[in-house]
């Protein structure tokens, strides 16, 4: 079912993608719609469709995202700020079912994000 998502296209090296980071347990690439100057997704390997199907096996992993995010916020020169973003579910706004987090950066986020 979730095995044809075009995140583990990427993962797998069927389809190209400009990877910024991986490691063994996640990869990150820049979005190729930009919602920011930099706009990262950061994917787990693993295949989680949505936030509301992790499970406490998946803790340690979810932290790790986020402090792959971290690191890469540095490295993308996002010191001032940035927002880290995890939609869950189409209503939510989440269009590929596998978990990702967005960093964006590079620009004044405003809130409400609409």
């Amino acid at each position: 079912m979730m095995q044809d998502n075009i995140f583990l296209k990427i993962i797998e090296r069927k389809i190209p993608a400009q990877i910024v980071y991986e490691d063994d347990r996640c990869l990150a690439f820049h979005d190729i719609n930009p919602q920011a100057p930099v706009h990262v997704l950061i994917i787990p390997k693993k295949v989680i469709p949505t936030h509301a199907d992790i499970t406490e096996a998946d803790k340690e992993l979810l932290g790790h995202l986020h402090w792959v995010a971290a690191q890469l916020a540095r490295q993308l020169g996002l010191e001032q700020g940035y927002r880290l973003v995890l939609n869950c579910r189409e209503l939510a706004g989440q269009s590929v079912p596998h978990l990702h987090l967005h960093l964006l950066g590079g620009r004044r986020m405003h809130w409400p994000p609409g």
